[in-house]
């Protein structure tokens, strides 16, 4: 009997890869009982975030290749770039990577405390699946007590810096005084609310959260004295937008190059603040082309992240 985790993360493959590595929650369910079917994986569980598309598993023997030759054949992509990519914990040091993740001691915001939270998802969801186990139940209960053990007995945890601090600070340093910003903010999930959190908290006054649904908007709005609109409008927004930063779970490209073209036009281009932090991308590439417009992706974050590192370093030794 094996245990194995394998994927790719914010480590190992740019975000071109994992955006098309991603797994969206429709998927899911149905993903993991084809996984269990046509590979010899007796029990699954998958975890995809921005930063990172990992497999959880439990095999008679260790069989990553045909898990990976699924993988490829699922996200339709070149299995050699795949593995190029990839990586193979087996047994104890899956187990210790599977701890770590869920500790933040993984995560390219170190300690960042999101991460918890998006293991015990992956956990529910392979329960509605089928495929959770005794195996990985057991496994996760393990992984859940330590990342709470973790956050309790070291700093880790404070002064939590999230991707979405990160992104509200890149803000700040482009543009002098945030109250005299208005920001778009696309989404209505964690990191969106984490993300009018902040800009609330350094003063933006002029905050619009637009979303699928307008009711997760309106409530989202309501916290932060914010408007809420249905993504169909955004470009009737767009344009008041010195900010825009976005985090959706869609499989397309919501903001296209030419919506931000006829914006900058209205605004006779003044300078527009994006960033992109869902993966697959909200925001088409192109828009970065454009003059007079700075566009970020989650990846970009990474200079803005490894300031707020430093100070971490040593809970993380003591994690560990």
């Amino acid at each position: 009997m094996a245990f194995i985790a394998l994927g790719i993360n914010h480590k190992t493959a740019s975000v071109d890869v994992r955006e098309r590595v991603a797994f969206t929650p429709e998927q899911m369910v149905e993903a993991l009982q084809q996984l269990c079917r046509v590979t010899p994986t007796r029990e699954a569980a998958i975890l995809s975030t921005c930063n990172r598309s990992e497999l959880y598993l439990q095999q008679d023997q260790v069989e990553a290749d045909q898990v990976l030759a699924w993988l490829a054949g699922y996200h339709r992509l070149n299995l050699d770039d795949l593995k190029a990519c990839a990586y193979v914990h087996v047994d104890d040091q899956a187990v210790r990577h599977m701890m770590r993740v869920a500790s933040g001691l993984d995560s390219m915001v170190l300690g960042e405390p999101q991460i918890l939270g998006q293991m015990k998802s992956a956990y529910a969801v392979a329960r509605e699946a089928g495929s959770l186990g005794p195996l990985l139940g057991r496994l996760f209960q393990a992984t859940f007590s330590t990342a709470k053990t973790v956050r309790t007995d070291t700093a880790i945890g404070e002064n939590p810096v999230s991707v979405a601090f990160a992104a509200v600070s890149l803000a700040k340093q482009i543009f002098a005084n945030l109250d005299r910003s208005q920001a778009l903010l696309i989404g209505a999930g964690e990191t969106i609310t984490l993300v009018a959190r902040h800009l609330h908290e350094q003063g933006v006054k002029k905050i619009v959260v637009a979303n699928r649904t307008l009711e997760r908007a309106s409530a989202l709005a309501e916290q932060f004295g914010a408007h809420a609109i249905l993504l169909a409008d955004i470009p009737q927004e767009l344009y008041n937008s010195d900010i825009v930063i976005s985090s959706t779970a869609s499989q397309l490209p919501i903001l296209g190059k030419g919506a931000v073209e006829q914006a900058l036009k209205k605004r006779k281009h003044k300078p527009m603040f994006m960033v992109d932090i869902a993966v697959p991308r909200d925001i088409e590439p192109q828009v970065g082309e454009l003059e007079d417009v700075y566009l970020y992706t989650v990846d970009d974050l990474h200079e803005v992240v490894a300031e707020n590192l430093k100070s971490r370093q040593g809970a993380a030794m003591a994690a560990e």
